[in-house]
């Protein structure tokens, strides 16, 4: 098996699925500080798209969430 199959497996792991999860909950980090910032300048745009980005990183870590919960109930559609 290359590298790059072992690469793509891995994502589609439980373990890779928690890292993607820890990584996506680390780039919340960085929206709560653009979103700090962007009301300390009362910049209105900015923190519009503090909130877009915040709810994209939400629905991605619900997305991840629902995929682990589909890998321990043994989800026959499941690769």
């Amino acid at each position: 098996m290359s590298k790059l199959a072992k690469a793509k497996n891995f994502r589609k792991s439980k373990t890779g699925t928690y890292l993607s999860i820890g990584t996506t909950l680390f780039g919340a980090i960085s929206v709560a500080k653009q979103a700090k910032h962007a009301r300390g300048e009362g910049d209105k745009l900015q923190l519009l798209d503090a909130a877009v980005s915040a709810a994209a990183i939400a629905t991605g870590v619900a997305l991840l969430v629902r995929e682990l919960r589909r890998r321990d109930h043994g989800d026959i559609l499941a690769d």
